[in-house]
């Protein structure tokens, strides 16, 4: 017999409660959130969607302050809670609720390991099963705005109506191709590296040609992506909307004493100049006072290692056979982001050999199936050439 699904609009204690206190004897529950992100640092979340198959909420989340109710359904071990592409999802748990989510898995995740690549949409994810073709024309729509539309409200209410309803389907499918705990351990490792502490003096890392610069440039580099990190904090802001990184770049090379200097900087932005140069300045004059400084290591190139084209190639090739041996896509064995980091770490560059438990093909169902075999490999057929 065919349930009548519910729907419900939560903007009132009392209502939240109820349907919480539903939710939590459901074994499985479909979950996808709405949020604004423009020109704020932190995404603003306006609604939550939860469909246990009887009941599809729409929580507002203008209107309620108080959510521990439902931060508690997403810390319950006993009830799976499924997701697409939840990256931001993730996100949005983290700065509204501090609440880091338990017995998740990301359906996306599930689709990659079914050999949909490693980004299929939810949109596309719907029409494999059902051939239904969804309307994503308010993906963009204004989530903090009140009243939401009746259009926003059938959008909101699709993205979690038919997750739910393909999910026998999908963990049939996942089931038989034998990749479901994989597909689970993928998703904790998402929330593991979100719930991650930001590691504020690495973030000099991430900016693109800062291997160019000397170890007192790169210091001076570091101490002004802390800066503009705290900032975007403070102010609620994206980190561009503080300082570009090629202003920060340019600024950490020359080292400049004023602001006329720093505007002549070729590569810095003069809106970067006009409204943080003196802030800028600022974290350069305590630089220069400080004594015992601890320089950081010069950043060694890895595409400019001794035979690394030729090395990354051999690698990139085992792990195809691998992967048609194992009937799963290249991508989702490896990225070229993740065999790079396995090579920084074979070769021991910029202090990867410290940091093993971030090396994705050395840890965890990578390891087992072909962790250990590439590492062999790699001992017996690499030469630098």
């Amino acid at each position: 017999m065919q349930v009548t699904l519910e729907r419900i609009y939560v903007d009132t204690p009392e209502q939240l409660q109820l349907v919480c206190q539903r939710y939590s004897q459901a074994p499985v529950l479909a979950i996808d959130t709405e949020f604004v992100r423009t020109r704020t640092l932190y995404p603003k979340l306006g609604l939550i969607q939860i469909n246990d198959g009887a009941t599809l909420s729409l929580i507002d989340t203008v209107a309620l302050s108080d959510l521990s109710l439902f931060w508690q359904l997403l810390e319950n071990p006993n009830i799976e809670k499924v997701l697409h592409a939840c990256s931001e999802d993730l996100e949005v748990f983290l700065t509204a609720g501090n609440c880091r989510p338990v017995n998740l898995i990301d359906s996306q995740i599930v689709m990659s390991f079914l050999g949909h690549g490693i980004s299929m949409g939810y949109a596309a994810m719907i029409a494999h099963y059902t051939g239904i073709e969804l309307d994503k024309s308010e993906s963009r729509a204004d989530w903090m705005k009140r009243p939401l539309t009746e259009k926003q409200l059938t959008y909101a209410a699709a993205d979690v109506e038919h997750l739910f309803n393909i999910l026998p389907l999908l963990m049939a499918d996942i089931k038989k191709a034998g990749w479901l705990e994989a597909a689970k351990e993928e998703s904790d490792v998402m929330v593991e590296r979100k719930f991650t502490a930001i590691d504020e003096s690495q973030l000099y890392l991430n900016i693109k040609m800062a291997w160019r610069l000397s170890p007192e440039q790169l210091y001076r580099l570091q101490q002004l992506t802390i800066w503009r990190y705290q900032q975007a904090q403070q102010k609620d802001r994206p980190i561009g909307f503080i300082a570009k990184d090629h202003t920060l770049l340019g600024i950490a090379q020359v080292n400049p004493a004023n602001v006329a200097v720093m505007a002549n900087i070729e590569g810095v932005e003069s809106l970067d100049i006009r409204h943080k140069g003196n802030a800028m300045l600022s974290v350069l004059k305590r630089i220069r006072e400080e004594t015992n400084i601890e320089l950081p290591q010069p950043i060694v190139r890895l595409d400019e290692y001794p035979g690394y084209k030729q090395n990354f190639k051999k690698v990139k090739n085992y792990i195809t056979e691998l992967g048609t041996q194992a009937n799963l896509l290249t991508e989702n064995l490896a990225s070229k982001k993740q065999i790079n980091q396995f090579l920084s770490w074979h070769f021991k560059l910029n202090g990867a050999e410290d940091n093993l438990h971030l090396v994705d093909i050395m840890r965890g169902w990578r390891k087992a199936l072909f962790g250990d075999k590439l590492l062999a490999f790699v001992e017996n057929d690499f030469k630098a050439v």
